[in-house]
């Protein structure tokens, strides 16, 4: 394998460094996602089957259908024709 010479190298890192950059630049910074409903919920969950052992089936039931839409509302990502985008 030949060596490459000092002034193609420096090329070389220059548009590596310039694409990285353009990549960069181009990134949107990503939202933090906030899971405190998730755990509340499932908090709420665990009280109310301690609570109300023959009712827990609806209260699960209802703790999952709000945490999935919660987790997808989280994303940033819109419903479009059965995907998201």
């Amino acid at each position: 394998m030949s060596e490459l010479d000092a002034r193609l190298r420096d090329e070389i890192d220059d548009q590596v460094a310039e694409a990285m950059d353009a990549y960069f630049a181009e990134r949107r910074p990503r939202r933090p996602r906030r899971a405190w409903p998730v755990v509340v919920t499932v908090a709420l969950g665990v009280a109310t089957t301690w609570l109300a052992p023959g009712a827990a089936w609806a209260a699960w039931l209802a703790i999952a259908v709000t945490n999935v839409a919660w987790l997808i509302c989280c994303t940033g990502r819109e419903w479009q024709g059965g995907t998201f985008t």
